[in-house]
């Protein structure tokens, strides 16, 4: 963020500590000095806990951060840079002002939504919100303006006066969710419960995304999207701590793309020619389909050069392809891979820190889509398709994955008193299959002799008790089979 608002607030990152018992701000100096191309000369070493050098960090800060280039007389202009909820005034919008001044009474509009607001309250933070009469251009404080939802309130986002339309702040770009995840109740007596928390929990973070959704086997639920991985599990553990509430969550998956025929029924249905696929179920057929587009990211890794060529072969099985790779000092090395992003958000980073004892560290960014040869793999229990279980897949891995779900499947599902056949298919193709032998009554153990035909005739009766049970039993899956069938075995 230092390097896209001003090359001259980078030496806040430079500032490095020098109490730590493992410090080495020598070579610091040098990775930094190599990748950012930035003096070691100009780094600051520091200690907040014995006060070495904060005098110097003071003095960068006043002669390396210009003071704001604000004019009152101008059109006022501000910044959204955070928000939160209050039960009893709406939202809180933090801004900063550039330009012109903006008080009580002001009739508002968002460059973003194009709603119309009247400002309530404005004050600074000292760090307690402290009401003024105005906010001045140069200034930043809190705003209140009597929006319902955060989602109103966008982070970077500008704001101005009704009647002086200006040229909105460079930057901008709304939340994009890149994971979706179906969350459902454990019991489905705590539906409400969990709704509310739900509801209560996005009042504070609009970049979740909520689609109700209904399955089968997890009754009725939601379909939520995320920024990514770490985002998902931050909110789930939110839920399981600050409101008791026991959830399932599915595997994630990713928003994939579908460039449709021009003769295809869907052009009718959606409207267009290009559509989002959100959720596996409702991905179309190939014959509809004039190509398919799956997201892809631009990940870093940061490891010991004695991890490369096991780290190497991991980005290799995920379909990475290698960009650049850097020595930053004698000893680490920085690679950077093109990703398809659904090969890394389930477990990539697991195994990353596993295959490098947890010194390895990952980071990615976005990086448009590219075509695929994608399909959709269908998992069926005794005949039935199984929604939650449905996934997309890369045709290269279809044989692969179908395969070690199936033999998952096998070791969570308990035994019935019927067979029960697990496949993974494409279309009407099984590509795999595993069977659950059924649990077996020995009806022998009171023949201890006699005619042969006797003993028959109890093993054929047997046998068309479980014929007819097939047909009419249902399989019982596990809650938390979802999520272990779904976990990757470790790379190898």
């Amino acid at each position: 963020l230092a390097f896209v608002l001003d090359p001259r607030q980078i030496f806040v990152l430079l500032s490095l500590q020098i109490d730590l018992k493992h410090a080495n701000p020598d070579r610091v100096e040098k990775q930094i000095e190599k990748v950012f191309d930035i003096p070691k000369e100009e780094c600051i070493r520091i200690s907040a806990k014995l006060g070495t050098n904060i005098d110097r960090v003071l003095e960068a800060v006043v002669e390396k951060i210009p003071p704001p280039r604000a004019n009152i007389s101008d059109p006022m202009r501000a910044l959204v840079f955070d928000s939160t909820y209050d039960h009893y005034r709406g939202v809180i919008a933090s801004i900063a002002l550039f330009d012109g001044l903006v008080q009580k009474g002001d009739k508002i509009m968002s460059s973003y939504t194009k709603k119309v607001y009247e400002v309530n309250e404005v004050g600074i933070l000292r760090p307690d919100q402290y009401p003024v009469e105005r906010l001045c251009a140069g200034q930043v404080g809190y705003l209140i303006a009597g929006m319902k939802e955060v989602k109103e309130a966008q982070i970077g986002d500008t704001l101005y006066l009704q009647k002086q339309p200006v040229e909105p702040l460079a930057g901008f770009k709304p939340a994009k969710p890149m994971v979706f995840a179906g969350m459902y109740p454990v019991d489905q007596s705590e539906y409400t419960n969990l709704r509310k928390a739900v509801e209560k929990l996005t009042l504070n973070d609009s970049s979740v995304t909520v689609h109700r959704d209904s399955s089968p086997a997890l009754g009725a639920g939601w379909r939520l999207g995320f920024l990514g991985l770490l985002h998902m599990e931050v909110f789930n553990q939110r839920l399981e701590q600050e409101y008791n509430a026991s959830v399932i969550l599915t595997a994630p998956t990713v928003p994939y793309k579908a460039v449709l025929l021009l003769s295809s029924k869907l052009i009718k249905e959606y409207g267009e020619e290009e559509i989002t696929i959100l959720n596996p179920c409702h991905f179309p057929d190939r014959n509809q389909v004039k190509e398919y587009l799956e997201p892809v990211v631009i990940g870093t890794i940061l490891s010991p050069d004695d991890y490369i060529g096991k780290i190497i072969s991991l980005c290799k099985n995920r379909r990475g392809i290698q960009k650049n790779m850097v020595y930053i000092d004698e000893q680490r090395v920085m690679m950077q891979y093109q990703f398809p992003l659904n090969e890394i958000v389930i477990d990539f980073y697991d195994s990353l820190k596993s295959l490098s004892s947890g010194y390895a560290s990952f980071d990615y960014e976005d990086a448009g889509y590219q075509a695929a040869d994608l399909i959709k793999m269908d998992i069926y229990l005794n005949g039935k398709c199984v929604e939650e279980l449905t996934m997309v897949v890369h045709r290269e891995k279809a044989y692969s994955s179908g395969k070690a779900i199936a033999e998952r499947l096998k070791d969570t599902i308990p035994q019935q008193l019927f067979e029960i056949a697990i496949q993974a298919a494409i279309g009407s193709k099984v590509i795999a299959r595993e069977t659950i032998k059924a649990v077996r009554k020995n009806v022998l153990a009171k023949c201890y002799g006699g005619d042969i035909t006797r003993k028959m005739k109890l093993l054929k009766r047997q046998a068309e008790g479980k014929k007819r049970m097939r047909k009419i039993g249902n399989v019982e899956i596990p809650k938390d089979a979802f999520i272990n069938v779904l976990k990757r075995q470790k790379d190898k």
